[in-house]
């Protein structure tokens, strides 16, 4: 069979759909070197100094790095828990299998502003309202379902004769899923891991939501920022949000094919 070239009609029609969806994008990273106290696209000159006004503000580089510790627990709590319960529930080691696998994918399927609610009032009738873990927690929940998803997808092209095989020289069950199935499992591992930070660094519906007085994260504090009017100090942090997040997907695309989990 002969492979069709796309026509070049096809291939004009899905560029100037990237164009559109990316359109506010530039805008906002064109904005954020603007030289005026405005913003203006194009702009009229070109500064760096709106980025050096985020990376000064106390205020900024606070939410800065709750972002990122919280991302970086959330990733790796949600890793360790992923991964066992991609295992239990691959090889049905638990009962209910279905139902608790649509349980973990739950957060993928609701809105995210409803699960912001539900956590708020839940946490409040168990009084910890304010607790700085509760956040963490809710990090976890949101991001969970990539590591699992993605960690099954490559525990389905595992072939499961060669753990068994280390089972019959000798090895214990975690020697032998240490050993042999988790490196099998790294690429569905990473590919779930910068899924998950990008989620929990992006997050403004549920955070907004379980956030303490003294607490604030970038995308809520540029989302509290836009109320008070908006400047190019806005665009440029969230600048600063679109790059690390597209150094995390090129990663994940370097490293591993993430389209075969997504």
């Amino acid at each position: 069979m002969i492979a069709r070239k796309p026509s070049w009609l096809l291939s004009l029609v899905a560029v100037l759909i990237l164009l559109y969806m990316n359109a506010p994008t530039v805008v906002v990273v064109l904005a954020s070197f603007s030289d005026t106290s405005y913003l203006t696209v194009p702009p009229q000159g070109w500064t760096l100094r709106w980025f050096d006004f985020v990376l000064s503000d106390s205020r900024y580089m606070r939410a800065i790095w709750t972002s990122l510790w919280l991302a970086t627990g959330a990733t790796a709590l949600s890793l360790i828990l992923g991964t066992a319960a991609s295992y239990a529930l691959h090889h049905r080691l638990v009962p209910f299998r279905d139902a608790i696998l649509s349980a973990v994918m739950a957060p993928l399927v609701f809105p995210a502003v409803v699960i912001g609610v539900a956590l708020l009032q839940y946490v409040s009738l168990l009084g910890l309202r304010g607790q700085p873990f509760v956040l963490l927690l809710a990090h976890t929940l949101i991001t969970l379902p990539y590591v699992v998803r993605s960690a099954m997808s490559s525990l389905t092209g595992i072939n499961p004769q060669i753990e068994e095989a280390a089972h019959v020289l000798g090895a214990s069950g975690f020697t032998a899923f240490r050993l042999v199935t988790l490196p099998l499992l790294k690429p569905g591992l990473v590919a779930g891991a910068i899924f998950s930070f990008v989620t929990s660094l992006d997050n403004v519906p549920v955070t907004i939501f379980l956030l303490t007085p003294r607490q604030s994260t970038l995308p809520v504090k540029i989302f509290a920022s836009v109320e008070h009017g908006v400047d190019p100090s806005i665009a440029a942090a969230s600048t600063l949000l679109v790059a690390g997040t597209a150094i995390a997907l090129i990663l994940a695309q370097k490293w591993v094919s993430f389209s075969r989990f997504f």
